[in-house]
């Protein structure tokens, strides 16, 4: 089967910062389901890997990365008992596992969801790790529920790939009042557009803050780099809130900060269930099909908004380049 992947960490303008190439075509066991890819989306987490993953060394095998898919189960593994062969799929993978820039791939049925019938598969293929974050991070981590509706949400990089669908789940499904931020024209609109309330320019993110009237928020989701606004969450902050971060920080996070607030922070890691088979695996799962139905009854929408066509090297080093650059807008997809 044709892959693409790389031997060593290279910039992406070097010739071989990907490679085509050909593999066998894997053989499912146990929970694994072998997957026809029909598309696949490429979100930071793929450059910041292809970046460091083999760096100072060559590989002896081409490795392959990609997470997000959508496709159709092709044969499946003695215990699986959630598909069956035709049905179409989508997921957002396991990083401990070859990836899913190839024409077929492995994947533990536990983390794979029912493709949403109303989506197309680049549609499709833009959401799982988004939506799954977005989710995860509002209901797993902050435990959001019936009695938050109508409170406050801070979203730092609502236009990004999580910011966008997490803007629509805050505001359509957990019914809070989205604050999100932007700098750019297209980035304000397309965040009006997911369904914020108020965008807000990050640049003064406090005095921003506070001119749209309010002197806290009750939650704030960090999409960009833990520290770069950490003393600006910390201000923001309500006393008893919750700050929620996916990005990490090269340097420590300041957490004595929020001590006098008693505000608790939590880490928000998708693959946290799949690298460690968490008892609650198949969360990833039912999470994957709830957020089907409500793509499929509109109240979610895919947030696709850049297709390169076909599997190549030059494809993903196209895709990569763009979310290299910082100025991705949603999600960026290439169908095979």
């Amino acid at each position: 089967m044709k892959a693409v992947g790389f031997t060593t960490s290279l910039p992406i303008e070097a010739a071989d910062s990907f490679i085509d190439f050909e593999i066998p075509v894997p053989e499912p066991t146990g929970h694994d389901l072998l997957v026809k890819i029909k598309a696949v989306s490429v979100n930071p987490v793929d450059f910041k890997i292809r970046q460091n993953s083999a760096k100072d060394k060559v590989l002896d095998a081409p490795k392959i990365i990609g997470w997000d898919a959508s496709g159709i189960v092709e044969a499946v593994g003695n215990n699986v008992t959630l598909f069956k062969k035709g049905d179409e799929v989508y997921y957002a993978g396991d990083i401990n596992k070859p990836g899913s820039n190839a024409a077929y791939q492995l994947i533990d049925e536990r983390i794979v969801g029912h493709k949403p019938a109303r989506l197309s598969d680049a549609e499709a293929a833009a959401m799982p790790l988004t939506t799954l974050t977005a989710w995860e991070a509002l209901y797993d981590r902050m435990r959001i529920n019936e009695s938050d509706k109508g409170k406050s949400v801070l979203i730092i990089g609502g236009a990004g790939g999580v910011g966008s669908i997490a803007i629509q789940i805050a505001k359509k499904i957990a019914g809070l009042q989205v604050i999100a931020t932007a700098s750019r024209p297209e980035t304000v609109e397309w965040c009006k557009q997911q369904g914020a309330d108020i965008v807000v320019n990050h640049k003064d993110l406090v005095s921003e803050v506070r001119n749209a009237g309010f002197k806290y928020v009750d939650f704030i989701l960090d999409f960009v780099n833990t520290n770069t606004y950490w003393d600006a969450m910390v201000e923001l902050i309500k006393p008893q809130g919750h700050i929620a971060s996916i990005t990490g920080s090269a340097e420590p996070v300041a957490l004595t900060k929020l001590k006098s607030k008693s505000v608790t922070f939590s880490w928000e890691f998708m693959y946290t269930r799949s690298t460690f088979e968490t008892n609650d695996i198949i969360e990833q799962h039912h999470i994957l099909n709830k957020a089907a139905a409500l793509f499929d009854n509109s109240t979610l929408k895919t947030t696709l908004n850049k297709t390169f066509n076909g599997l190549s090297a030059d494809n993903l080093k196209a895709a990569h380049r763009l979310q290299e650059s910082g100025k991705a807008i949603g999600k960026t997809v290439i169908v095979f």
